[in-house]
């Protein structure tokens, strides 16, 4: 499908190849703005990665092990039943959990599932059922776009014995699936505008439990009834700072092995900010530093070693990767505070509301 990988990021520099420059993507949700404007326009996943893959869209892609795989899906509505296609890959990453973001807006759906077919019952209940198995119209919706040997994945894990049982197709349906089913509902009226029902409090229950961890783990009790549109894309803004951190903290950190052997200066307690600015002072040390001061950041002794070791650096790491790691981290780490903030607002007004 054409779709770009995330790279294992090495720190050494390979021979030097083209500096060509790409538009980059729509910046990320909400999202990812600071005072300074928006997140650079593109996106840098290591210090030696060739420039024709600098840019994508957050959240990160799967790795290149993980294979494209195409499922068909099953997707509930109010009146009725849609036909998807999913890429399945999605569905077995390890990070897996943050599948949710993808469903946070439209156009992040769109890189993963694709809408086939859509048809209202007039009695679901009796569609599919233990007593009468799955009646025509929806056996011959599925069988319409259904591959040989390919596997359906199903909302419930009684529609999952139901459909082998009766119909002998193969189908999926775990937690990580249910995380997919609480994100089409987020998106549901763009996805499926046939569907002319809203969905009931109770349809969009139970809440995403990644969403959830991610807001508990910024110290936000979140109750179902009190999530809405905001929330959903402020929490996803957070998100992608979490990645920008997590897409070049390995690289990052044999930065500071790097500085370690050649400047001799421990970076063992170095977060991922000073080190995205230690790369600064070594490359752009007339840059203005932007966040943070580097003066309470470094001794003056440090700031002056790495300054003098420059040309050892200038052969081992590229210099404009590392300008772009630096904007990606100082954008995330300005981001995350901004939106923060929001989200606290946010959730104290959902509160009251409730």
């Amino acid at each position: 499908m054409g779709r770009r990988r995330g790279i294992d990021p090495p720190l050494m520099m390979e021979p030097r190849r083209g500096r060509g420059r790409g538009r980059g993507p729509p910046p990320a949700i909400g999202q990812l703005r600071t005072k300074r404007g928006r997140t650079p326009a593109g996106s840098v996943d290591s210090l030696d990665e060739p420039p024709a893959h600098r840019h994508r869209p957050l959240p990160i892609h799967p790795p290149r092990q993980f294979k494209f795989e195409l499922l068909l899906l099953l997707f509930e509505t109010p009146s009725g039943f849609a036909i998807l296609y999913i890429d399945g890959m999605y569905l077995h990453l390890p990070d897996a959990e943050n599948i949710w973001a993808n469903f946070a807006a439209d156009y992040r759906a769109q890189q993963v599932v694709w809408f086939k077919e859509f048809k209202t019952f007039s009695d679901k209940s009796s569609a599919i059922s233990f007593d009468t198995g799955v009646d025509r119209k929806l056996s011959e919706m599925i069988m319409k776009w259904l591959w040989p040997g390919q596997m359906l994945v199903v909302g419930k894990p009684e529609y999952k014995t139901i459909i082998e049982t009766n119909m002998g197709v193969p189908c999926l349906w775990d937690e990580t699936v249910m995380e997919v089913m609480w994100g089409l509902k987020n998106i549901m009226p763009s996805l499926v505008p046939q569907e002319k029902s809203e969905l009931t409090r109770e349809d969009r229950l139970p809440m995403s439990q990644g969403l959830k961890r991610l807001l508990n783990g910024y110290g936000f009790d979140v109750k179902p009834e009190m999530v809405n549109e905001r929330i959903i894309l402020t929490a996803c803004a957070l998100l992608d700072c979490q990645l920008i951190d997590k897409k070049h903290f390995a690289s990052l950190k044999e930065v500071g092995e790097h500085i370690k052997d050649v400047s001799g200066i421990n970076t063992e307690n170095w977060g991922i900010l000073k080190l995205a600015t230690s790369l600064m002072i070594i490359f752009y040390p007339e840059e203005k530093i932007v966040a943070g001061n580097p003066k309470m950041m470094f001794t003056d002794a440090e700031r002056l070693k790495l300054q003098e070791d420059a040309q050892v650096y200038n052969e081992k790491i590229l210099k404009w990767a590392s300008l772009r790691i630096y904007e990606e981290i100082v954008c995330a780490h300005e981001a995350r505070s901004a939106n923060f903030a929001l989200l606290s607002s946010l959730v104290k007004e959902a509160k009251q509301g409730i």
